[in-house]
């Protein structure tokens, strides 16, 4: 699996050593015993039954929600448990778009927060990257299909140039053709900026796709029972998701989520 505990890894992106979390009021922990390692421009995916804990461990990865116990090692910081959220940034199911500001306004909050320079230059080069046109620019959310929010809200999380990004989800609302294309939306984008993300998935086809790990999580209380490594490197086409090889392993990892972990 990850690196042992006690021997956080310096080139880690941010890793978790026997993290748990236990909320007031429960019997049992929601995490436990988790040991996790996040490498530079690696996409690392999440796959595990409802309510095994698999949003709270993104915000624990995103330094959003405290350990009950353990450690959470950020980014240069090997000895300790704090970081710069300026170097995180998070994608939910819903875009979380503000629905009174244009595609431009919802662009520029980022900056508004971290009290920097509005880089507008910037903006318009992620919008287009990420597929909208000059004319949506000006648009409100309610103007936008579920795509195109979906395109917004990740352009929005990449504008100050994160190295970690987060995912909960963010392809669970939209069709199965146009989620193809936004997993190679987000592939192209994590090799121009070089990011690290982890995304939480149910689709156990997009966490094969896109990812270079995938972990395994046990119901509650949620526990990484299993690394699989990714074996295709570059050789992320549409060809592949027809492969043989894809539908193995594919295959494989159903398997195991039957295997008495729901």
């Amino acid at each position: 699996m990850s690196e042992s505990p006690g021997s956080p890894q310096d080139s880690a992106v941010v890793q978790l050593i026997k993290a748990a979390v236990q909320f007031p009021g429960q019997n049992s922990p929601t995490l436990q015993g988790i040991n996790l390692d996040v490498k530079p421009d690696e996409i690392l995916a999440i796959v595990g039954p409802s309510g095994c804990g698999k949003s709270t461990l993104l915000r624990v990865l995103a330094n959003l929600l405290p350990l009950t116990s353990g450690k959470r090692l950020a980014p240069d910081e090997a000895t300790s448990v704090t970081s710069s959220q300026k170097d995180l940034a998070m994608v939910f199911q819903d875009a979380r778009l503000l629905p009174w500001r244009t595609v431009l306004g919802n662009m520029q909050l980022p900056f508004e927060l971290t009290g920097k320079t509005v880089d507008e230059k910037g903006i318009i080069e992620l919008l287009e990257l990420t597929g909208l046109q000059k004319s949506d620019f000006h648009k409100y959310p309610r103007m936008l299909s579920g795509g195109m929010k979906m395109r917004v809200a990740i352009a929005r999380s990449l504008v100050l140039n994160p190295k970690l990004l987060l995912l909960d989800e963010p392809f669970a609302a939209v069709d199965d053709l146009l989620r193809e294309q936004l997993n190679f939306d987000l592939l192209r984008l994590q090799k121009q900026f070089n990011f690290s993300a982890v995304l939480v998935t149910h689709h156990i086809g997009e966490a094969v796709f896109l990812s270079n790990r995938l972990m395994i999580m046990s119901a509650e209380p949620g526990q990484i029972i299993e690394e699989i490594p990714i074996p295709w490197k570059e050789n992320r086409t549409t060809e592949l998701r027809t492969s043989p090889e894809f539908a193995k392993l594919c295959g494989e990892v159903k398997k195991r989520l039957q295997g008495g972990i729901i």
